[in-house]
């Protein structure tokens, strides 16, 4: 049987890891990242959850600072895997991913060569994307862009956000990653150039690391766009916004879902208005984003109308 050496650090890799294990495949180790200092004051450290279910599996951890330091690379190397597989770690130097006899491969939630980098599920959403899926691809020297595997495809409805694509992708790509094991294991596949996909015409759409300015609404977009935006980044890292309030006083917000709203008006864009008691919108160019569901700073999340009971009085009470 392979030995098989697992690389990950999110909710989203240990479905793989889960289901690697369920299938009897032999994981002779994992490596993730090291415990990170969370709370008010950084003073607590939260594992990995991929840490904490190979905890549950009693199964050998390495937590490397640095990937290319000595003393990890020789206990990596002393796990003698056959087979590597990374999914939502880090990008690996080539004295990590060269090291295993079939090589390493990584799952990425996106149809690649779309959508390369760290943030594919969130980016297909708020371009508007009607569909999107994973991919299992051999890692190389530039980040995303090996030879392809397999992919699987899923629809992106209107209404999926970031978390049900998350959960989609998580469930079908642990189901691919067993199908490429086999596949490598027994050499029957053929990997493709990314290349070979790309033509003159081929648009490449990024997915870069989102930040907390990436993550603020233009109003200045039409409806739609910031719809898909919203979904997009929700329920994390969240869409936010500034609204000024009737006194013009500033209010802080993260937003969870919206709907839309296509109705021509007078208002300046980011004017936000509400009858006091059932909705709260926000003027765009073409129309309205109706806040369905929202969370002021220092709050708890909760819809418009529960928002609305305790501050109705903020906003203009016009339509």
């Amino acid at each position: 049987m392979a030995r098989i050496v697992f690389m990950g650090t999110p909710e989203f890799a240990v479905e793989s890891l889960r289901a690697l294990i369920n299938g009897g495949y032999e994981i002779v180790g994992v490596v993730t990242t090291p415990d990170k200092p969370v709370g008010k004051h950084q003073s607590v450290l939260q594992a990995s959850a991929v840490k904490q279910y190979a905890l549950s599996q009693n199964l050998p951890l390495l937590q490397p600072e640095k990937l290319k330091d000595a003393e990890f690379l020789g206990k990596l190397k002393s796990w003698k895997a056959d087979l590597q597989i990374v999914v939502a770690f880090r990008m690996l130097p080539e004295s990590v991913w060269a090291m295993s006899r079939y090589g390493t491969f990584n799952l990425h939630a996106s149809l690649l060569p779309q959508y390369r980098g760290a943030a594919p599920i969130n980016w297909a959403i708020i371009n508007g994307e009607t569909q999107t899926g994973v991919t299992t691809f051999l890692l190389d020297k530039e980040i995303d862009t090996g030879k392809i595997l397999f992919q699987e495809r899923i629809p992106i409805s209107e209404t999926d956000n970031a978390e049900t694509i998350h959960n989609s992708l998580m469930n079908i790509g642990s189901k691919l990653v067993l199908k490429t094991v086999d596949a490598l294991l027994s050499n029957k596949i053929i990997a493709i150039e990314q290349q070979e996909i790309i033509t003159k015409e081929t648009v490449l759409k990024p997915a870069p690391k989102i930040f907390k300015e990436t993550c603020r609404i233009d109003w200045t977009k039409s409806t739609a766009e910031i719809y898909n935006f919203v979904r997009g980044l929700s329920p994390y890292p969240a869409a936010w916004t500034d609204l000024q309030t009737a006194n013009g006083e500033i209010v802080n917000m993260k937003i969870f879902e919206t709907e839309k709203i296509f109705k021509s008006h007078s208002l300046p864009v980011s004017q936000a208005i509400s009858d006091g008691k059932t909705y709260l919108d926000v003027a765009t160019c073409d129309g309205f984003i109706r806040l369905k569901s929202i969370q002021m700073a220092g709050k708890k999340q909760m819809n418009t109308e529960e928002f609305l009971r305790g501050n109705g009085n903020l906003f203009v009470k016009s339509h």
